[in-house]
């Protein structure tokens, strides 16, 4: 609020200079648009403008609603408490930030749906779809391959060291011990999803056949 009023104390000596003097309702009202826009705290201000000025006062009355929530997030469900207790309300409300990631791992990180090059409405359903199928079998190898991954393999023991659900999500030590060392407990290089699947793609798997034996082979590219 100190920023906006500074800036808008900026607006109403231009309106009183000598030379250059800024007038009219329209110029003075995007002046003080572009101030409210990049502070986003016009709603506690009550502005009058005129062709040759302005008067902006604090809004008392919202300041002080405003003061009297300082602190309080409040989180509402239709979910009745039988159903879900509060931690559990809050623990759901925080899990979307798996969603969140879902779509940023389809969208840019791993998948990419975008851009979508096909025209034809079944086209890109399929193409969507596909997608959908692939962020599936990557949501397996994850949980599958978590031991491997930067991704905490012990979410157990994470959860159990919170103190409740509204405070900060913890890593298990198991997690810690991975970003530290940039090894497994097996003393084999923790990957990224991505420099997995890279590793990964350097391997075949073929059949081979011996008469009436047959067995798998990885091989190296």
């Amino acid at each position: 609020m100190q920023a906006t009023e500074k800036q808008l104390q900026l607006i109403e000596a231009a309106t009183t200079r000598e030379k250059r003097r800024l007038r009219s309702r329209e110029n003075i009202g995007v002046r003080i648009g572009r101030v409210l826009n990049k502070y986003k705290v016009g709603k506690h201000y009550q502005i009058e403008i005129t062709d040759d000025g302005l008067t902006a006062t604090r809004n008392q009355d919202r300041l002080s609603q405003e003061a009297a929530l300082d602190g309080f997030y409040i989180i509402r469900t239709n979910v009745s408490e039988e159903q879900f207790a509060s931690d559990e309300v809050v623990g759901a409300y925080k899990r979307l930030s798996l969603i969140e990631r879902a779509f940023r791992s389809l969208k840019t990180m791993d998948l990419k749906v975008r851009p979508i090059f096909h025209r034809l409405s079944d086209r890109v359903r399929a193409h969507v779809l596909l997608c959908a199928l692939s962020y599936y079998v990557e949501w397996h190898m994850r949980r599958a391959l978590a031991p491997m991954l930067f991704d905490d393999d012990d979410k157990a023991s994470a959860e159990a060291a919170r103190p409740n659900s509204v405070s900060p999500a913890q890593r298990s030590e198991s997690a810690e011990r991975k970003a530290r060392t940039k090894r497994t407990t097996d003393d084999t290089p923790v990957h990224s999803f991505q420099s997995l699947l890279a590793d990964l793609a350097t391997l075949t798997k073929n059949t081979v056949t011996f008469g009436s034996q047959t067995l798998q082979m990885l091989t190296g590219l």
